[in-house]
C-alpha cells in the first residue's frame, strides 16, 4: 500500500507541477513539489525506503523539468535519507516542527543541488536568492497544509467508523 500511495503521490505531483508551470511560468522555481512528495515518504523513518523515494521524486523532477539530469536525483536522495534518519529519532508533530523539517528539507536540497552544480558545471547560473526563499517558503506551507489536511481526513474517518460500528452494535 505504501508504495501505490507513493506513486500516486508522484503522479498527483508531475500533474500540479504541468499545471503549474502552464498557469504560473515561475512555478518551478518557486515550488519543488517533488520533493514534497520524498519528504512526506521519508517521514515515515524508513532511511531505504527514504532514500529510493528520494531517487525516484528527484528522477522524476529531472525529467521533468529538463535540467541536467541527476542533480536532483542525488540532492533528493541526499535530503530524503536525512529526514529518514532524522524521524527514526525524533517525533515531529507540531506545527513549527513540521514547518522546520519542510523548510530544513527544501534548504539542504537547494544547498546540494548550489554546490553540485558549482563542481560539476562550471560557470553554472545559481538560482537567486529571491526564488530560494520562495522554494523554502513554498514547500514548509505546503507540507503543512498537506500533512494538517491528511489529519484531518483521517480523524474524520475514524468518527464515521466509529458511528457505523457504534450504529451496528458490532463487538470491538
Amino acid at each position: 500500500m505504501g508504495v501505490a500511495r507513493f506513486l500516486a503521490g508522484l503522479l498527483a505531483a508531475a500533474l500540479l507541477h504541468f499545471v503549474g508551470t502552464r498557469l504560473f511560468p515561475a512555478f518551478p522555481r518557486a515550488t519543488d513539489l517533488f520533493l514534497l512528495v520524498a519528504v512526506l515518504e521519508a517521514r515515515r523513518g524508513h532511511p531505504v525506503g527514504g532514500m529510493l523515494a528520494g531517487l525516484a521524486a528527484g528522477l522524476a523532477a529531472d525529467g521533468v523539468t529538463g535540467g541536467p539530469y541527476g542533480l536532483f536525483g542525488f540532492a533528493d536522495t541526499a535530503v530524503a535519507f536525512g529526514v529518514a534518519t532524522a524521524a527514526r529519532q525524533l517525533v515531529v508533530q507540531r506545527t513549527t516542527s513540521l514547518a522546520g523539517l519542510f523548510a530544513a528539507a527544501a534548504a539542504a536540497q537547494q544547498a546540494i543541488v548550489a554546490a553540485l552544480a558549482l563542481v560539476f558545471r562550471p560557470g553554472a547560473e545559481l538560482a537567486a536568492p529571491e526564488w530560494l526563499l520562495a522554494r523554502v517558503v513554498s514547500t514548509a506551507l505546503l507540507g503543512l497544509a498537506w500533512t494538517r489536511s491528511a489529519e484531518l481526513l483521517l480523524a474524520r474517518v475514524a468518527a464515521r467508523r466509529a458511528g457505523r460500528e457504534k450504529k451496528l452494535g458490532a463487538p470491538k
